[in-house]
């Protein structure tokens, strides 16, 4: 793609997000979330590949119909409030349209269709921007309105996208596509928590954030798309490959990791709020998550693929670590020890 293509485009989404979370109005939040749409449109569709054409269509056909529902959301409630500050979401029909608006633009389960599909279509570069920065605009949103939110749908959802997540990411053998169900299963614990501890939510995404950008870029720099190349990536790059373990032991939310940390707060105030069940049930379920994180950690650490004669050896290149992978990873890790200074931020 061409370099300036790629400047107008991306500064069109950096343009987009901060118009979308710095407005208090309807219709602003929606000129952002729309003007991110179009920037990244270009970015999915550059290989001219036709998954990849096929993908950005999805994709734009998905996001135009959850931007139109944001904007009929809205207009409800101006109509019945005669108020069109996002933080004044007050008519239980507005809200039960943004909530559904917003499922669709993040991917929460049941409008969820979309994502895995997208994703496997885009670069993998293009896939951390829709898995981290596109997701940004919609949960500011909810932060926004999550006073105004039914806790019932949420936590309905959120329980369903954890399933969901963790049983169809069982049977993958992309890595997009794997990263894509983690998204889904991540998602569903920001929604649990939204309307009981807002803040709780905006640190479990940056913190998913922050792993999901160490595993995607982990993922670039070996040129991993699927198990059977992983398989055969240790011998090319092994530190690659155990910043690649590390990571997604965090990412499945196993303590010492920093990945523990958000588990850990949101089922911590889900008991305080007397929802001891559901805190119990999206732990189960976050076991399955756990499975093909552990299934993709050890096919990234086996020092030889099971058949040797269909896999051709790599070459062991002593190439230097992109620093943005050794800081990402390093957070990714060793975060937990200043959990008792986040909690007293949040």
């Amino acid at each position: 793609m061409n370099p300036q293509a790629k400047l107008i485009f991306v500064t069109s989404l950096l343009l987009g997000t901060t118009i979308t979370i710095s407005s208090n109005h309807w219709v602003m939040a929606w000129t952002g979330l729309e003007i991110n749409t179009l920037a990244i449109l270009p970015l999915i569709s550059k290989s001219h590949h036709p998954r990849a054409i096929e993908a950005a269509t999805k994709y734009f056909l998905v996001q135009a119909t959850a931007s139109t529902l944001v904007l009929f959301s809205s207009m409800t409630n101006a109509w019945y409030t005669g108020q069109w500050d996002i933080t004044q979401l007050t008519h239980p029909t507005s809200s039960l349209i943004l909530t559904a608006a917003i499922s669709m633009k993040l991917g929460l389960v049941p409008f969820h269709f979309w994502f895995p599909e997208v994703l496997q279509g885009s670069p993998i570069i293009t896939g951390l921007l829709l898995s981290t920065a596109m997701k940004f605009p919609p949960i500011t949103l909810l932060y926004m309105t999550s006073l105004s939110l039914n806790p019932t749908l949420l936590t309905t959802l959120a329980i369903l996208s954890v399933a969901l997540g963790g049983w169809m990411g069982l049977n993958q053998t992309q890595t997009r596509k794997i990263m894509a169900f983690s998204s889904i299963s991540h998602l569903g614990w920001m929604a649990i928590i939204l309307v009981y501890y807002p803040k709780i939510t905006l640190l479990n995404f940056y913190l998913y954030a922050m792993m999901t950008a160490a595993v995607f870029l982990t993922l670039n720099s070996m040129k991993v798309l699927n198990l059977s190349m992983l398989m055969t990536a240790w011998t090319k790059a092994p530190s690659l490959s155990t910043i690649l373990l590390l990571t997604l032991l965090s990412l499945a939310g196993l303590p010492p990791m920093t990945g523990f940390l958000p588990k850990w707060l949101i089922i911590q105030e889900l008991t305080k709020q007397d929802m001891a069940p559901a805190a119990i049930i999206i732990s189960l379920l976050s076991l399955l998550g756990l499975f093909f994180y552990l299934r993709l950690a050890y096919c990234a650490t086996i020092t030889l693929p099971p058949h040797t004669t269909n896999h051709m050896k790599q070459w062991h290149t002593n190439k230097p670590i992109n620093p943005s992978i050794a800081v990402l990873t390093t957070l990714s890790i060793m975060l937990l020890p200043i959990s008792p200074m986040l909690a007293t931020i949040i």
